[in-house]
């Protein structure tokens, strides 16, 4: 029994362990991701990768919005796990749900699928707290996509608190 593609190792026998299933080289990004309505959030959808060993299980449950505006709102629920020795949401986290968001809504805009797309720039402002325990939400625009490029801009908000300012590049992936 050989290991799934995503798992080989050249030249080596392949040996037990977790691994990303291959569904997304198979031809199946729908595969990677677990999205479909939120039974208890009328409105908003599950956004979580199927493999929950993967970074993005670390920030715990994200949900995911069109706004009527056009934006894309991505939410997630900060816990004591998620917090600096301040007692509010650690810098790292913030960043991180940034990143996934500008993913999350390039998805949600019908401009890319889960895959080999990734991060070219992202600038941040920090400019407020966030707190523990109250939902915090990463809000995206687009602000432009050339045929390789999204260009994207967003605020970290926190009910009517802004949490941070920040503007990132995604590189399409290619297709093949």
């Amino acid at each position: 029994m050989s290991a799934p593609r995503g798992c080989r190792r050249r030249g080596r026998s392949p040996r037990p362990r977790r691994c990303w299933s291959s569904a997304v080289s198979d031809g199946d990004p729908d595969a990677a991701f677990l999205y479909e309505p939120d039974e208890e959030n009328p409105g908003w959808f599950t956004w979580e990768l199927s493999d929950p060993s993967r970074f993005n299980a670390l920030l715990g449950p994200m949900r995911v919005r069109q706004e009527d505006d056009g934006t894309v709102r991505v939410r997630i629920y900060p816990e004591h796990v998620h917090s600096n020795l301040s007692n509010a949401v650690h810098g790292a986290v913030t960043l991180g749900l940034i990143d996934i968001s500008m993913f999350a809504a390039s998805r949600m805009f019908g401009l890319i699928e889960a895959g080999t797309a990734v991060t070219l720039d992202l600038s941040t402002q920090f400019i407020g707290r966030g707190e523990i325990g109250q939902p915090l939400d990463s809000v995206v625009e687009l602000l432009r996509e050339t045929g390789r490029l999204l260009f994207l801009r967003g605020l970290v908000v926190q009910g009517d608190e802004r949490v941070a300012g920040f503007a990132g590049t995604i590189r399409k992936p290619t297709r093949r």
